[in-house]
């Protein structure tokens, strides 16, 4: 196959690249974690299919030579509607919709298309402080002097172990891991969920993190409150305050990780775009930690090490 007869496409932050084909379908080439990004990645779309959450399905696979072939579900992403459409609840009570669908999963075993079983991981609070930790291996380095490092680490890993022991939901459920409306296209009038492979099991409302707090798109609190309530409107028989604790806790977590990532693809990758949202990051998390008295040794950290100079500064 010569791939230099397809239209790449723009690529996300993983190791994979698309093609668009003149049949309707897209290529997925990945040489780097292929087993990850093609396998894996396929037996979750099937698992969502299988449960009625629409994701992109697998046309052919050429595993052995890097690549597989999925549906092509248009350039529409849900993120181009929610900026046109003016009422954007709607928008997002669909997008909760779909989330309580797939937190509904009770599958933790699933079979790829090589027929090999793969066990859903489970997201436990380690892999979540070990996630977090990318903000520290990343993101000190390169903005703070190398003689504040070593005192700073000890003190941010501190911090975020007693964050992760405070978190209070016990059920664990399907975690895409990555629900962010850059992840969920709009094809046939139906919400397509993509960027799966990364999914575990875990607490509800980390997913209500990554779609609220959402690094790639501003959106106003008043509208993230909105949001907010619609998700415990349709989970009623939680506990309102227990999801709020943790939801606060799993978005600074999050958001801590992001610039993490951000900071290694610009570093590691050559990918350096997504460095400039590190300050709406930023904005988040300060938001998070000075409503809730559980951050207050992280907010103290953060305040003594990071200035705003550094939070705001524009990345080139």
């Amino acid at each position: 196959m010569n791939l230099n007869n397809h239209k790449l496409l723009s690529g996300d932050a993983s190791f994979r690249k698309f093609y668009r084909t003149s049949k309707n379908s897209i290529i997925v080439f990945c040489k780097k974690n292929k087993y990850s990004n093609l396998v894996i990645y396929d037996a979750i779309n099937r698992c969502l299919n299988k449960n009625k959450i629409k994701a992109p399905k697998l046309k052919r696979e050429f595993y052995k030579k890097n690549y597989i072939e999925i549906e092509d579900l248009g350039d529409n992403s849900l993120i181009k509607i929610l900026k046109k459409n003016k009422n954007k609840e709607k928008v997002y009570l669909n997008i909760l919709k779909t989330l309580k669908k797939m937190q509904n999963i009770k599958s933790k075993s699933l079979i790829t298309f090589n027929k090999n079983k793969y066990k859903l991981p489970i997201y436990s609070k380690n892999k979540l402080i070990n996630e977090s930790k990318l903000f520290i291996h990343w993101y000190l380095p390169k903005v703070l002097k190398k003689n504040k490092l070593t005192k700073l680490k000890n003190e941010l890993n501190k911090s975020l172990i007693n964050l992760s022991k405070k978190l209070k939901l016990e059920k664990k459920v399907f975690v895409h891991r990555d629900f962010h409306i850059s992840n969920m296209m709009y094809h046939k009038k139906k919400i397509y969920l993509i960027d799966s492979q990364d999914a575990v099991y875990g607490n509800m409302v980390y997913d209500l993190a990554s779609l609220i707090d959402d690094v790639r798109i501003k959106t106003s609190q008043n509208l993230k409150d909105k949001i907010f309530n619609l998700f415990i409107n349709l989970n009623n028989s939680l506990d309102r305050n227990k999801v709020k604790n943790d939801f606060e806790i799993l978005s600074v977590l999050r958001n801590l990780k992001i610039i993490g990532i951000f900071t290694r693809l610009a570093i590691r990758d050559g990918k350096k775009k997504y460095m400039k949202m590190i300050p709406y990051a930023w904005k988040m998390i300060e938001h998070r930690v000075s409503k809730n008295s559980c951050f207050e040794d992280l907010e103290e950290t953060l305040n003594k090490y990071f200035s705003k100079k550094i939070r705001l500064k524009k990345w080139k």
